[in-house]
């Protein structure tokens, strides 16, 4: 038996088509890395290719290293001359050794991240540059961006006439590589950027590739920026055996520069392309990719094509909406434990997804209060980032000052001139005496060491003292807000335009939330919230032991960290619009910010291979206020066929009874002490009757629209409808006079 009748019959296809441009649209769990290995295996060993002349490109080093074993698994012998690299790995490669024909030498430094920054701190401070106003990580992305899209200094400069932020922008630019090339030095963009330059200016170079590389295969196209593109053509102008294998409903990292054209608009790049969808999927139930199916056919930039299965229909998608954010997280969390006590799943069998790194603060929370092993992928630990342990740390110092780590973490964040010397030396002076480094800081001009920065160290101790005497009479939100203000952190982080900082200022207002939380939960229980009691909370929180990669534990990540992997069971947390759809996609006159914001979802999506549950809270905390929110577009394009609903938190049958005996007391003595002496109204309900619909049924009111069925109560008179509309929000009604039509 061949290897290749194990596969289906488009996947035979992708891998016998061997000549000319393929693209092979390849749908999630549809075994794209299958097809690769197998087509680099039929090149070898059925059309006799020289295993020297194949190249297979992919994104990541995990990625390449699996591709790598794959293939030699099926190869065996010549493998190792088969070139299977990620972009970055390859053109170093190159440039090693021919970058000398740009005028460097072949001895090259990569330049790390850190590295840059060091270097534009240099330049600024050459240029003369005001970082206040041009801050040193929006500069370096505005660099990086312009390298993705193979814009020049000289270009960068013409395009920068009339605009005089654009023009500093470009001065630094200039001298950033001037000072780049002086130095020998790459940064990451620079090794695609100058392997592009090379084959571009030197013939020769060109062609040696272009016969070397004769057939080319990339992976993950859908990511590819420009510059990548532009590589690919040239390696592959000569021969034209060029596959690319991708999903355009997968593409996800445009904030890192990833063109979706560059997939859409293949068959008019390259003449004579072939196309081959790979719709069977071998990971979900049908259920589920029906689901993802309905979703992602609401984008217009896409090309057609539906995801199917054998693996049989599978279990209803759960769905279940919450008054807030605090039931959301309960629920998963319990519902995570119960699986795993009754024996039908393992923690590591489960993975809770989420749009944004702040909301995974309320799953770690109950988590560890659970007893529920997690880790956290693609991210930190929510109070141990860095900016949480910043203003953390400042809380920390208004306290006690006793913590030397904590003062000394902050007292120069922001920057304000402090200098490692000066720190030593504080410190020092503070081990001599067996005083706290906070105590040294309120005698500093005792300290002649460090007479110079003496100023900088009495302003910083007079704004922690200042701190000290606001919050005796301000609650701890209170604070919080005085230190973001104040020292101007927030600011500082607005500054810079990457997508990192606005994960860091969401994370800032998850905390403002944490801190309201621990403040009503105290006022609730009748305590009075203190600085020193919420610390406390926050450290039994945030210890926790890193786990070992092979112990049994609950994944939590965002949905770009998610891409690539799959689990039994999925929990999409968070969907609401404004969230999930994020605002900013919402409100933005681009309507392809909503469709990548959709391509996300159709990715969480199609991570759950047995089972998914889907979940929104009514209202939720943001930047320590709550918001109401609709539930999110994205649950209403499912269709209601695949999804079990239910909108209340079950909890252990005792509490729940308790909490409803509690709020029917209450809402009785309410009802009796606002009570007017009028008969009420008499309604006659027809015996087995009904109103015509059913929990889960969509319905029309003549006033509100469309909306949920999503609890029905039986009384004496009426049925009472619960109903979540889509655009009026939650409303609850007697059937006789709402006259709800049911919605087919």
């Amino acid at each position: 038996m061949s290897i290749y009748d194990s596969l289906n019959e488009q996947q035979r296809e992708a891998v016998y088509h061997t000549e000319g441009p393929l693209l092979i649209l390849a749908g999630a769990g549809s075994g794209k890395t299958r097809v690769l290995t197998h087509r680099i295996a039929y090149l070898i060993e059925e059309l006799g290719v020289n295993p020297w002349n194949i190249l297979a490109i992919t994104f990541t080093n995990k990625a390449a290293g699996e591709m790598r074993e794959r293939v030699d698994n099926l190869v065996g012998f010549g493998s190792e001359s088969i070139w299977v690299s990620t972009f970055h790995s390859m053109c170093v490669r190159i440039l090693r050794r021919y970058i000398d024909r740009l005028g460097y030498d072949n001895n090259f430094t990569i330049y790390d991240t850190d590295d840059q920054k060091t270097l534009m701190k240099d330049v600024c401070k050459y240029l003369q540059v005001d970082t206040k106003v041009y801050k040193e990580r929006s500069l370096l992305a505005a660099i990086s961006s312009a390298k993705n899209e193979l814009i020049s200094v000289e270009e960068y400069a013409l395009q920068a006439e009339g605009d005089f932020g654009r023009k500093k922008i470009a001065q630094v630019y200039a001298e950033f590589e001037k000072q780049l090339k002086a130095n020998n030095a790459l940064d990451f963009d620079d090794l695609l950027v100058k392997t592009v330059q090379l084959l571009q200016t030197q013939p020769d170079v060109l062609e040696y590739y272009q016969n070397r590389f004769r057939y080319i295969m990339v992976d993950e196209y859908q990511d590819t920026n420009t510059v990548q593109f532009q590589l690919v053509s040239l390696l592959a102008g000569k021969y034209k055996n060029l596959c690319v294998v991708g999903d355009d409903d997968q593409s996800i990292y445009k904030f890192r520069g990833a063109n979706i054209r560059n997939i859409l608009n293949f068959e008019r790049e390259f003449e004579d392309a072939r196309v081959i969808k790979l719709e069977q999927n071998y990971r979900s139930t049908s259920t589920i990719l029906n689901a993802a199916n309905a979703v992602i056919r609401n984008n217009k930039g896409r090309k057609d094509k539906t995801l199917w299965t054998d693996n049989g229909e599978g279990e209803h998608i759960q769905f279940r909406q919450f008054d807030n954010a605090y039931d959301e997280a309960e629920y998963i969390v319990s519902d995570i434990k119960e699986q795993v006590e009754s024996g039908r799943r393992n923690y590591k069998d489960c993975a809770v997804l989420y749009r944004t790194n702040a909301q995974s603060r309320m799953f770690e929370e109950k988590f560890v209060v659970s007893n529920v092993p997690y880790k956290i992928v693609g991210g930190v630990n929510f109070y141990a980032r860095r900016e949480i342990k910043d203003l953390l740390s400042y809380l920390k110092t208004i306290d006690n000052g006793k913590d030397d780590l904590a003062v000394r973490r902050i007292i120069n964040v922001p920057k304000r001139g402090i200098g490692l010397t000066t720190i030593n030396r504080v410190q020092d002076y503070a081990a001599e005496r067996e005083i706290g480094f906070y105590e040294a800081l309120l005698a500093v001009d005792l300290i002649p060491s460090v007479r110079r920065s003496a100023g900088k160290l009495e302003s910083f101790a007079a704004l922690i003292e200042h701190f000290k005497a606001e919050s005796v009479h301000m609650s701890i939100s209170e604070l919080m807000d005085l230190i973001i203000e104040e020292t101007g952190y927030v600011e500082e982080l607005q500054a810079d335009t990457q997508e990192e900082a606005e994960n860091r200022i969401e994370n800032i207002e998850e905390l403002k939330n944490k801190i309201v939380s621990f403040e009503e939960s105290c006022e609730e229980a009748g305590e009075q919230p203190t600085l020193s009691g919420f610390l406390e909370e926050v450290a039994l929180v945030a210890d926790i032991d890193s786990l070992d990669e092979n112990t049994d534990y609950v994944v939590l990540m965002t949905l770009h960290s998610a891409k690539g992997l799959e689990f039994p069971h999925v929990y999409l947390a968070g969907l609401e619009d404004g969230l999930f759809p994020s605002y900013m996609s919402i409100t933005a006159d681009d309507p392809d910010e909503v469709e990548e914001e959709r391509r996300l979802c159709y990715v969480g999506i199609t991570r759950a291979r047995e089972d998914l549950t889907l979940t929104c809270a009514r209202r939720r905390m943001v930047r320590g206020e709550t918001q109401y929110n609709k539930m999110s577009r994205f649950l209403k394009e499912i269709p209601m066929e695949y999804l079990s609903t239910g909108t209340v938190f079950e909890k252990e049958p005792e509490e729940s009874g308790k909490k409803l005996a509690y709020q029917q007391a209450r809402q009785a003595f309410k009802a009796k002490a606002f009570a007017v002496n009028t008969p009420p109204k008499q309604f006659a309900v027809k015996d087995g009757a009904g109103p015509g619909y059913d929990v889960g049924d969509r319905v029309r009111h003549v006033k509100f629209g469309e909306g949920l069925v999503t609890q029905i109560t039986e009384g004496g008179r009426d049925y009472e409808v619960t109903v979540q509309f889509d655009a009026a929000g939650v409303k609850k009604m007697f059937a006789m006079f709402a006259k709800l039509v049911k919605v087919d």
